[in-house]
């Protein structure tokens, strides 16, 4: 809550005018979806989950400015708004604007030193090692045990495994 008490709002509809007509029906606000998707980078909730916690939580109704009656919306258009941002060219658009806010406020500074939090980058390449860590030692059971027995080639040279233990090297 204390984000839009100090901030206060941090996007406008007009900044996202590229992506989103004027035409029709009144869409959900890009502004909004602007911040949900900034909480939704802050605790990383699926799509499902950040607009329940639209829907449900009175902290993020009080962010996003929404009556508590406020009904919400689906969890494709989270989707769409991205793919928008996407095809418009404005997929930094969200960070440079709430860098600009907070450099604003003198939040942060321009040209100072950054530091990054690699945990979650060393996380994913320990999973991918790990994966591909099994997919080797499966190859490697498979190819000693063609080798080691014999008879074994036309087990897994049948209708389904089109050679998988020579093709797996």
């Amino acid at each position: 809550m204390r984000i839009r008490d100090s901030l206060g709002p941090l996007f406008l509809d007009e900044e996202f005018r590229a992506a989103f007509g004027v035409r029709g029906r009144p869409g959900i606000s890009p502004a909004r979806l602007a911040l949900v998707s900034i909480l939704q980078f802050a605790e990383n909730p699926t799509d499902r989950q950040a607009t329940h916690a639209v829907r449900a939580r009175i902290d993020v109704k009080y962010l996003l400015g929404l009556d508590l009656t406020d009904p919400g919306f689906d969890h494709t258009v989270l989707t769409g708004f991205r793919e928008r941002l996407l095809a418009h060219g404005l997929e930094d658009k969200i960070l440079d604007l709430l860098l600009e806010r907070l450099a604003e406020m003198s939040l942060v500074a321009s040209g100072g030193r950054q530091r990054t939090d690699s945990t979650h980058v060393l996380a994913a390449v320990r999973s991918l090692n790990r994966l591909e860590f099994i997919g080797e030692t499966l190859r490697a059971s498979l190819e000693a045990l063609r080798h080691g027995r014999a008879g074994l080639d036309a087990r897994f040279d049948g209708p389904g495994m089109a050679g998988t233990v020579r093709n797996a090297g």
